[in-house]
């Protein structure tokens, strides 16, 4: 079995990697072949951390993520979040490779936000207001920032110790950022991305203006909710896959019948993104495990280039 330590898949990992192993999972989630099996949600001997397996079986790779949130390891100078991804050997039944991929699992979920805004925000979008201010929100704004011209970006976050961080190192990028409520923001934004563990909508859904594009991604088990329901009713509803979505993401609470698009079909050609200016579109990310396994073979291959020479 080969191993891949957390040392070694974080310094191979790239948003430009990323999206490309990302942007290939979404079409591929909608092929016929494609199996995102239940997924299983689980807690360690202290119900506080708790853990997440997501699997699943394309044409040719089959394998699972498990991914973890121990809150208590801020206290200690660990990452809260880890993932490991496991790919399957299909010949043997065995695990064929085994990868660390914390990092690399921030880098494949902004990855889908940014292949989604590619295909769904408007060219001219420069405003982002981004919802949180942890780990996960500031690879969205680096992964957005690739495929749009942003040119502020507006923080509303809880803790403002962690937004004055986060700004810092938006800054550090060349990314200018600053502070907001929520109001404001959305009344800015022509993106907008919560990156959070809400249970409830973080902001109202007329300050949302006409043409914006609005992204969840922190929506990932039943009861979690970032968007106001007002906001799904009247925007067209995008995302990874329609039946998790409904079951486990942010569509949990879109109307009942409402068309929810899967973005592979967009990125195939097969139904269409964006209609207007004026149109607002939802993306929901719900979490594909097709996803982590698409980017852990492209890591894998990366890898094996950089060993041939």
């Amino acid at each position: 079995m080969l191993f891949v330590s957390e040392t070694e898949s974080a310094a191979l990992a790239s948003h430009e990697m990323a999206r490309e192993a990302v942007r290939q999972a979404l079409i591929d989630a909608c092929d016929a072949q494609t199996k995102s099996f239940p997924v299983v949600h689980g807690h360690g001997s202290n119900l506080a951390n708790r853990f997440t397996v997501k699997a699943a079986a394309a044409r040719e790779v089959a394998g699972l993520k498990v991914g973890s949130y121990w809150p208590g390891n801020l206290d200690i100078g660990l990452p809260r979040h880890n993932s490991l991804i496991l790919l399957f050997d299909q010949e043997k039944g065995r695990i064929g490779a085994a990868i660390e991929a914390g990092t690399l699992n921030a880098y494949r979920t902004a990855a889908a936000d940014a292949v989604a805004a590619e295909a769904l925000a408007r060219r001219d979008a420069a405003t982002l207001a981004i919802f949180g201010a942890g780990h996960q929100a500031r690879y969205e704004c680096t992964a957005v920032a690739k495929v749009r011209p942003i040119r502020r970006v507006l923080v509303v976050a809880r803790n403002p110790a962690q937004a004055t961080d986060m700004i810092a190192e938006l800054a550090a990028q060349g990314i200018a950022a600053e502070p907001a409520s929520a109001e404001a923001a959305c009344s800015a934004a022509d993106i907008i991305v919560t990156a959070t563990s809400a249970t409830a909508p973080l902001f109202r859904a007329e300050w949302v203006r006409p043409g914006t594009h609005v992204a969840s991604i922190g929506s990932d088990a039943t009861g979690k909710q970032e968007l106001p329901p007002e906001l799904l009713a009247g925007a067209t509803l995008f995302c990874d896959l329609p039946s998790q979505s409904r079951v486990i993401g942010e569509f949990q609470h879109a109307p009942d019948g409402a068309d929810l698009i899967a973005i592979g079909e967009v990125l195939a050609g097969r139904r269409p993104g964006r209609r207007s200016d004026h149109e607002i579109t939802v993306f929901d990310s719900s979490g594909l495990s097709i996803q982590d396994l698409y980017i852990a073979r492209h890591l894998l291959a990366k890898r094996g280039a950089s060993h041939a020479q």
